[in-house]
């Protein structure tokens, strides 16, 4: 229905951020490209672009077909490069992978490693998205193995167990909290929280347990996702429950982590999709994934253990 040349001039838009940036990237004009983006438009039906004093920017439902269509064009690249692959006579060595940010850095990252020093030729895209729900990762099909929080079902996807591993309190290094080896729901009673949105796992566990305690936390701030729940918590905001491979991978050296009780599990599972057959490769690269995943659990146990045990924080 759409060229795939329209597609690209939107793409080279979004991503560059202007008409001239955009025709500069695909060799065009600027003229050539503002006619594929208007042509586009009109096919649709819709106005993809806001006009300012002659500057375009995308509109609500032009962001939300490019989030489609930016799919659609990275599976056209997905078949070039194995167009290209086949006519080199290479083996299909590349992998598209569908995974949260700390997923990525913590465990991924590992995986990636030890699969490029096994295979010469190995290639990955690496998509993430922070939150990862059955449809939205459905429609993606555009992927060979995913890492999430579970749960999470549909009937196109395999689930599989990863690794599970306990919510922790975090806090900046100078907060009261900090100096304790390991917080407790009575804890929190008094300090400001900085707490995810209500139907996250973590806010349920938390309401839960001080249901059962007999406290009342103190939801001062609350933020759309642990990522940013951590970054708040670095600046100063209050003490909060994050997944601790979200802590982890926060930037924030003024952040510590410090065990909690009553336990609030945390499970993580590799997704698969059930339209395509698993290549070897993606049984590899799924084992060395399991093995960065737990050998990362088993070492945030040990560290949390030795701060309850007295060790250095």
């Amino acid at each position: 229905m759409y060229n795939l040349r329209s597609l690209d001039a939107l793409r080279a838009f979004v991503e560059s951020g202007s008409v001239s940036q955009a025709a500069a990237r695909l060799g065009r004009t600027q003229p050539q490209i503002g006619r594929l983006l208007a042509g586009l438009e009109k096919e649709l039906g819709f106005d993809l672009f806001s006009r300012n004093n002659r500057r375009l920017s995308l509109t609500a439902e032009g962001l939300r077909f490019f989030q489609h269509a930016e799919r659609v064009l990275a599976g056209h690249d997905a078949l070039t490069r194995l167009a290209s692959g086949i006519r080199q006579g290479q083996k299909d060595s590349h992998l598209r992978l569908l995974t949260a940010p700390q997923v990525a850095s913590l465990i991924l990252g590992e995986a990636l490693r030890a699969m490029a020093a096994r295979v010469p030729d190995f290639t990955a895209t690496v998509d993430t998205r922070i939150r990862l729900d059955a449809e939205a990762v459905v429609e993606q099909e555009h992927f060979d193995l995913g890492v999430t929080v579970l749960p999470l079902a549909h009937a196109g996807l395999k689930v599989e167990p990863l690794c599970e591993v306990e919510a922790v309190a975090v806090m900046r290094r100078d907060h009261p909290l900090a100096a304790l080896p390991q917080v407790t729901v009575e804890d929190l009673t008094g300090h400001d929280m900085v707490v995810t949105h209500p139907r996250s796992l973590l806010r349920q566990g938390l309401e839960q347990h001080c249901r059962d305690a007999g406290v009342t936390p103190r939801c001062r701030f609350e933020a759309s996702n642990g990522v940013v729940v951590c970054q708040m918590v670095a600046l100063g905001l209050g003490v909060a429950l994050a997944d601790p491979f979200v802590a982890r991978s926060s930037p924030a050296p003024q952040m510590v982590m410090r065990a909690f009780a009553p336990s609030i599990p945390v499970s993580y599972g590799l997704f698969f999709p059930t339209w395509q057959p698993r290549s070897d490769m993606v049984r590899d690269f799924a084992a060395l994934v399991v093995q960065a995943a737990r050998h990362e659990a088993e070492t945030l146990t040990r560290s949390l253990r030795r701060r309850q045990g007295g060790g250095a924080a």
